[in-house]
């Protein structure tokens, strides 16, 4: 249950993210964003890991956990972030999303084969309708036509047109869908059944490992130019993305950390909910919103109660047909 709990708490901030992300990538760039979002998430990490009193570990893992953990943090916050903004930026936020999907399949694909985890008709079925939850509620989608407003230098509001470079968005989304997805079976490998709190140190090697090469990848004087060049007002959405994205990433690796793949990976698809909640309130003339929404949130939200709750705890306080008893414990593979 705790994982299931911390599953649902990085979602949400994950969708806070993925709305304050959306509205920096408007007047700033991709490679501005990633030079705030991981030197501000490192010693949030650092901090979190001294207060949870796990700060000790950060030299107590193994040769192999540093491996697993910097991979993931490579993959994830490097490779992973820089394809979801670049995606975000060409074509908004909520039509990247049900790209990003492809990565719960692919974590779970991966969990199974390298970490040894099975599935059960129950966890399938919270699959199912977690995975659909967000084609349900884009389901009558129109072309996207963002009318974005952004502060000029004097103050005064301009009026932009945002028209979706699809061909962009989609390379970059499948491409963010696979370091998202391979990163949680790198970290749950890591971790394995430790404390939760081994989850904040295993994400601040994590961190560190991808912001030493992301500060690589912008060391010249052109990308350093660049970054301080950056407007007030992208500064500003970047750094709330950075620190939401932080505590989403610290309470994801907590999960991983008490609870398998096969059950955070689909739980975190919920993050699109989330993402159209918050984006009504700071997003809310640029996108959809209306029933669908309303049935989307209902089905991620059954998926998710039938991903926490066990098979074992359905057969004891339910009195099910003898068949159905049958069917429930089977296990693949």
């Amino acid at each position: 249950m705790l994982g299931t709990i911390l599953s649902f708490a990085s979602a949400a901030f994950f969708g806070l993210n993925s709305a304050t992300m959306r509205r920096a990538v408007l007047t700033g760039t991709v490679v501005q964003g990633l030079a705030i979002s991981l030197p501000l998430g490192f010693p949030i990490f650092l901090v979190a890991a001294f207060l949870a009193g796990s700060f000790s570990m950060l030299w107590e893992f193994s040769s192999e956990q540093y491996l697993l953990l910097s991979l993931g943090g490579v993959i994830h916050f490097a490779f992973g972030r820089y394809c979801n903004y670049r995606a975000t930026k060409a074509m908004g936020a909520n039509l990247v999303r049900p790209i990003q999907q492809l990565n719960v399949i692919l974590s779970l694909a991966l969990a199974m084969w390298f970490l040894g985890e099975t599935l059960t008709p129950l966890r399938m079925l919270g699959i199912v309708l977690v995975l659909i939850a967000p084609f349900i509620m884009l389901r009558d989608r129109k072309k996207f036509h963002g009318k974005m407003q952004k502060h000029n230098e004097d103050k005064t509001k301009d009026r932009i047109s945002f028209e979706p470079n699809y061909a962009e968005g989609i390379i970059f989304g499948v491409g963010s869908a696979l370091g998202f997805g391979s990163s949680a079976v790198f970290v749950r490998g890591a971790l394995g059944n430790m404390d939760f709190t081994s989850g904040i140190a295993g994400g601040a090697v994590s961190y560190g490992a991808a912001l030493i090469v992301v500060l690589i990848a912008i060391a010249s004087p052109g990308r350093i130019r660049h970054i301080f060049a950056m407007s007030a007002v992208s500064a500003k959405w970047f750094a709330l993305s950075a620190f939401m994205i932080s505590i989403s990433q610290m309470l994801r690796y907590m999960a991983l950390a008490v609870a398998p793949v096969s059950v955070v990976a689909p739980i975190q698809q919920t993050t699109v909910v989330f993402q159209v909640i918050f984006a009504w309130f700071i997003n809310r003339d640029h996108e959809a919103f209306g029933a669908w929404v309303l049935l989307g949130i209902l089905s991620s939200l059954l998926g998710a109660v039938a991903l926490s709750v066990s098979t074992d705890f359905v057969l004891a306080n339910f009195d099910l047909p003898e068949a159905v008893v049958q069917f429930a414990g089977w296990t693949w593979p």
